[in-house]
């Protein structure tokens, strides 16, 4: 009896416990939800917020409510399958849809704050003579002379008439006068210095030897979203990501704005770009079919050699041929590199010394693809070795026997009996060995960068990219700057074809069961 007491009595302290701890993890959690939303409200980003007070919600509706207890082990994974899978591609998405690239990087708020920053020199400007001071905290004070004589102490964006006795001055008594090269080396910080003047007009540093009044060369209309010269009178309007006058000049930077299918139309429309992107598309399928067609028939032969149970030294030749899968593929992948350097690599070396001749391996857009195609040879036949060996292993020798009766030959053996069941087991592979070649972007780049380029290529496109090294170019490596919203468009095509191969992997792959069910 008391024994069930004290354990009533040690569940209910648990109980209460456990609720405490809730209640404290709920309660830091709000805090810091709280303390988020202020801050992103300053920032004007409702978009997260909204997200980051939805999620709060939810962990409070499951840890509060008796009904949402099953759900507590579902929240994690739908966070991270959100976080790591459904935001990046919902913001692939947003990027193709817009202008983001070099130029159009900033938002239109931070271009127009850029704009109405700007400042001309007025034509009538007269030079102030200047005396510059700082103090030990790194103020900066100034003492401007007129044409005229008048003395003007510019402090902490201000700007006063004074007297060499007004007592306004006795406080630089705290400062050191800043010579010739201090000005110099301070030239930058010096230039983003101005002291209001009235009607927009500032007196800002010309050189390190005056200042002079400047004029805001850009005003803003918010009423007409139109943006102002204040010099010339023209009117700029917003027109696909730059603010363009009516005679078509554009003013520098544009900003990010959704452009709708334009990206998708300049790859299926521009010639420039679909003419290119057409030679990286048929080279990426090329490429994914001839490395599986030459690992496989690779690593097929060695197994069908290495199951052989008559074969002297099997597991030392295992050993041996398992090497290339145990090196790290970019060590490989730079050593073939050297190896295949025209100059002074080892093979054209050992061509030139047998038959007198080298090849332009890296420079030649064919002799480039057979390097690429060696070099995958080499990293990916290990592979397919090791599962056609295992798959070898798993038909049962009495099949064979059977043949053997019947007088099938070696040939017969591996075509109606070897090659089916082997393809129950290795078919799926294939498939996904075509999809991790579709994307392998680390062989490409490593080795060629995509290079030789296509002459007359509007983008970064070479004959050995691949659409993800294409991509990946386009993005960071365009001579004429970057178009992360091309470069998403590219993304989401090559996520259709792997989705669909994908798609087709599943349905090919429950065929084969049902084969295998059968045999």
């Amino acid at each position: 009896m008391d024994s069930d007491f004290k354990n009533g009595c040690d569940s209910v302290r648990g109980s209460i416990l456990s609720k405490v701890l809730k209640g404290l993890g709920l309660a830091v959690l709000n805090v810091i939800v709280i303390w988020s939303a202020l801050f992103l409200i300053s920032h004007q980003s409702y978009v997260i917020l909204a997200l980051l007070l939805l999620g709060a919600l939810i962990v409070n509706i499951v840890f509060i409510l008796p009904g949402g207890y099953p759900f507590r082990y579902l929240l994690p994974a739908t966070f991270f399958m959100f976080l790591l899978v459904v935001y990046p591609i919902v913001y692939t998405v947003y990027i193709s849809l817009t202008n983001y690239g070099t130029g159009n990087i900033l938002s239109k708020e931070q271009v127009i704050a850029q704009f109405e920053e700007k400042f001309v020199i007025d034509r009538d400007a007269e030079s102030y003579a200047f005396e510059a001071y700082i103090n030990d905290q790194g103020e900066l004070a100034f003492l401007f002379t007129r044409p005229d004589g008048e003395l003007l102490l510019g402090h902490k964006s201000t700007i006063d008439s004074v007297s060499l006795d007004d007592p306004k001055l006795e406080f630089l008594d705290d400062y050191i006068l800043l010579e010739k090269r201090d000005l110099v080396r301070m030239t930058n910080e010096l230039s983003a210095i101005g002291f209001d003047c009235g009607d927009g007009k500032q007196l800002r540093m010309r050189n390190v030897n005056s200042f002079a009044i400047y004029e805001r060369q850009y005003v803003y209309e918010p009423n007409t979203d139109e943006l102002v010269d204040l010099q010339t009178g023209i009117v700029y309007k917003p027109s696909n990501g730059y603010f363009q006058a009516a005679d078509g000049t554009r003013l520098t930077p544009g900003f990010r704005t959704v452009i709708g299918l334009s990206n998708f139309r300049k790859l299926f429309t521009n010639r420039q770009i679909t003419g290119p992107f057409a030679r990286v598309f048929l080279w990426t399928v090329q490429w994914a079919l001839l490395s599986v067609a030459t690992t496989f028939a690779v690593g097929l032969f060695l197994a069908i050699l290495l199951n052989d149970p008559y074969l002297r030294f099997r597991k030392a030749y295992r050993s041996l041929l398992i090497l290339p899968y145990a090196i790290p593929a970019f060590i490989s992948a730079l050593i073939w590199r050297g190896l295949f350097n025209t100059e002074v690599g080892v093979i054209n070396q050992i061509l030139q010394a047998t038959i007198n001749s080298s090849v332009p391996w890296l420079q030649d857009p064919f002799w480039a693809k057979i390097a690429l195609v060696i070099l995958n040879l080499w990293l990916g036949f290990p592979y397919m070795m090791i599962i056609c060996l295992g798959a070898l292993q798993s038909i049962g020798s009495e099949m064979y026997e059977a043949a053997v009766v019947d007088g099938a030959s070696s040939w017969q053996q591996f075509r109606y009996i070897t090659i089916p069941l082997l393809m129950v087991s290795v078919a799926p592979l294939l498939v996904a060995s075509f999809s991790f070649n579709f994307n392998n972007f680390s062989v490409i780049y490593l080795l060629t960068r995509g290079r030789p380029p296509i002459p007359g290529a509007q983008t970064p496109a070479g004959y050995t990219d691949i659409l993800i090294s294409y991509t990946y170019r386009l993005a960071f490596e365009s001579g004429r700057g970057v178009d992360y919203g091309l470069a998403s468009a590219v993304t989401l095509i090559i996520f259709l074809i792997t989705g669909t191969i994908t798609f087709f992997n599943f349905r090919f792959t429950g065929a084969l069961e049902d084969v295998n069910k059968n045999v």
